[in-house]
């Protein structure tokens, strides 16, 4: 078995597995950390990043030697500066996962975990000769097309931000300043796809459900499991008849709106391979969820905004139900909350619509019958607006002080950017931080500088490090793989050294663009009789409870399946032209099929010599052995020997004498 890792980054896996000669890749997340290198695409002009120095190029250097006028002019226009840090001035490009590590059309399927593990799908499906099957839950599919269709409509709803190509140009990456310069590779940045990739794309998925056992190809099952993490998002079980993997990303066993946690099938794998862990471990969800809801109450009794940025599906669950018993407590049902986005109403309505992928609390509202969530509630009592664009109603509705939810959480494109450039400037507004991918730093490094107040209050539900020790423990693989930044503390927490994934043996890593060769070999493979075979069996009674039948048969590969069908059934296969096949002259068509009845038993000797005397061999001498007999045929110069497990013939090539040798043995046994 073989691992490929098209990517680095352990909460936007791309993993391809090499078993059984059938190729599965799990989870196609994308890269979003490539945008805070750029500055943010606003759909109106704006006057404070039109303003923004450009970068000067050293003509100066050795590294300038051959380039043109006109290279360096577009090179300054692509880098500006803000703040002390450059930019790329341009329409912010994404990072996808390692494409060229192996041939995407050898990929027999991809298996989806999550919403937010399938944004890369497109450049694949779309872009690369992949002719493979897709599998994801309903939940994932639906949801995960809201979010390609958000980003999708962020990056090309302003048509006049250009591309910035040059600065990406090997020859010009040691003339950038820091930390472009450090960017590696930039050269497989790509633009973000079209509505019209989207769709095409999500025609190419097939839905599944829990506990669905999918077939593939005929030699494995995939079988997706709750992983408790979001709607809808699961873990994967892939299995042989004699072989187990498992694939466990982005899970969480706290208490949430989605279905819990499922560990029956995870156990006892041959191979466990763990990804998507909680990227902020040492915050409790529940403490940071409290803090959100104090700093949102804080900022509006002053008298400020409260801008959220996240993403439509997700988080924002939890988060408005929180949000609204909490402003209903401390009497702030007054302030209006705003939710943004191109999919916020569709969003909110699968919310509801998949009830039977929520938790039993969830879902035992729908026999009341009540909504699972209570944004539908809030959106009736108008506490909640939902709008898809800044633009029509929004702006005669808008109304301070207020909350507003929208994207993208990156602060590069969205109408995230154009509350940040409209409340960045007073320090009564809060911009709150709640999604655990994000880098608040990064994302408000080209904000600066900044008056407004900042609150970091990352929720993150998945598995933290300590809590994947004790489930790799329970669940008792006999090999782990995990990314290799696992094997050492987080960079934000370096002296927190019992942050690590530990296991006995110890585990195998990856990192991007890494090959692994894993300890699981084929040794067994199922073998099916075919109902014309099985029809013909007649077991006999060795001992009690226990029968033995002899099976003659001829093996049929295919498809996968292994099926051992009649030996004549393969001698009268039809041809094409519908007339079965005539038996060259020169072989034997009773040598080609084997004898339908095996002898078994022990060989009484002296029932033996009686066989041979009514043949008319009388000549014969018997001596014993530690492990069986010799018989001696003087007068045929023939040796017998017969032990527990085998009967050796030792003669002149008397084929009679063979014959009648061969018929004496077998009547000393039981037909099988």
């Amino acid at each position: 078995m073989k691992l490929y890792s098209l990517s680095e980054f352990p909460n936007a896996p791309c993993l391809v597995v090499k078993f059984k000669k059938l190729m599965i890749m799990l989870d196609c997340g994308l890269d979003w950390t490539t945008g805070y290198n750029y500055l943010p695409v606003t759909y109106l002009p704006n006057a404070r990043l039109a303003t923004l120095p450009a970068w000067t190029v050293p003509t100066q250097t050795e590294d300038t030697t051959g380039l043109t006028a006109s290279d360096l002019k577009t090179l300054q226009k692509e880098i500006r500066e803000c703040s002390g840090r450059w930019f790329v001035n341009g329409l912010p490009e994404l990072h996808v996962p390692e494409l060229g590590v192996i041939d995407l059309s050898l990929v027999d399927v991809i298996l989806l975990s999550n919403f937010h593990s399938m944004m890369a799908l497109p450049y694949i499906t779309e872009y690369t000769d992949f002719k493979g099957e897709i599998y994801a839950t309903e939940p994932t599919l639906q949801l995960g097309h809201l979010l390609m269709e958000d980003l999708a409509d962020y990056c090309h709803r302003n048509s006049d931000i250009a591309q910035a190509e040059k600065w990406k140009s090997s020859a010009f990456l040691n003339l950038l300043p820091a930390p472009l310069r450090a960017i590696v590779d930039p050269g497989c940045f790509k633009k973000c796809y079209s509505s019209e990739d989207i769709k095409s794309c999500i025609l190419k998925i097939q839905p599944c459900t829990y506990c669905q056992k999918l077939d593939i190809f005929g030699a494995l099952q995939a079988t997706a499991v709750s992983s408790g993490f979001m709607i809808g998002s699961c873990n994967w079980v892939i299995q042989s008849d004699f072989e187990k993997i498992v694939y466990m990303s982005g899970s969480s066993a706290l208490t949430t709106h989605p279905s819990p946690l499922d560990l029956v099938l995870l156990k006892n794998s041959d191979v466990l391979i763990v990804t998507g862990l909680s990227q902020v471990p040492q915050n409790n969800p529940d403490i940071m969820i409290g803090e959100f809801c104090n700093t949102v109450a804080t900022t509006v009794r002053a008298g400020g905004n409260v801008l959220v940025p996240v993403y439509s599906t997700g988080v924002i669950y939890d988060l408005l139900e929180c949000l609204y018993n909490y402003m209903e407590t401390v009497g702030l049902t007054h302030i209006p909350v705003f939710f943004v986005s191109p999919s916020a109403e569709s969003s909110l309505a699968y919310s509801n619509i998949y009830a039977e992928w929520l938790c039993s609390a969830k879902q035992s509202k729908i026999y009341i019958p009540e909504p699972p969530f209570i944004h539908d509630d809030m959106i009736k009592k108008t506490r909640l607006k939902t709008y898809p664009f800044l633009h029509g109603k929004f702006s005669s509705h808008f109304k301070t002080p207020c909350v507003v939810f929208c994207g993208h959480p990156h602060l590069r494109y969205g109408d995230s950017v154009h509350f940040m450039e409209l409340w960045g400037g007073s320090a009564l507004n809060t911009v709150a931080f709640v999604e655990p991918d994000v880098n608040y730093l990064e994302a408000l490094a080209c904000y600066q500088p900044l008056a407004m107040k900042v609150s970091y209050c990352p929720i993150d539900t998945r598995l933290t490090h300590h809590d994947a020790n004790k489930l790799i423990k329970n669940l008792k693989p006999l090999n782990v793989v995990i990314p290799q930044s696992y094997t050492s503390p987080p960079p934000s927490l370096p002296t927190q050294t019992d942050l690590v994934i530990e296991a006995n043996p110890s585990p195998f890593t990856y990192q991007r663009a890494s090959v692994l060769s894993l300890p699981v070999r084929r040794m067994y493979e199922k073998i099916e009789l075919s109902p014309e075979l099985a029809d013909k069996l007649s077991p006999v009674e060795v001992k009690t409870d226990v029968a033995l039948c002899g099976v003659t048969g001829v093996l049929s590969m295919k498809d996968n399946k292994n099926i051992l069908v009649p030996a004549t059934q393969v001698n009268q296969e039809p041809t094409q032209t519908g007339r079965k096949r005539k038996h060259p002259s020169n072989i034997d068509p009773i040598d080609e099929v084997p004898p339908v009845k095996y002898a078994w038993g022990s060989v009484n000797i002296h029932d033996f010599v009686r066989n041979l005397s009514d043949v008319n061999i009388t000549d014969v001498k018997v001596e014993d052995l530690p492990t069986g007999h010799i018989v001696i045929l003087q007068s045929e110069d023939t040796i017998i020997q017969i032990e527990e497990n085998s009967t050796h013939i030792l003669g002149q090539g008397n084929e009679v004498l063979r014959k009648n040798i061969r018929d004496a043995l077998l009547t000393c046994l039981y037909p099988l």
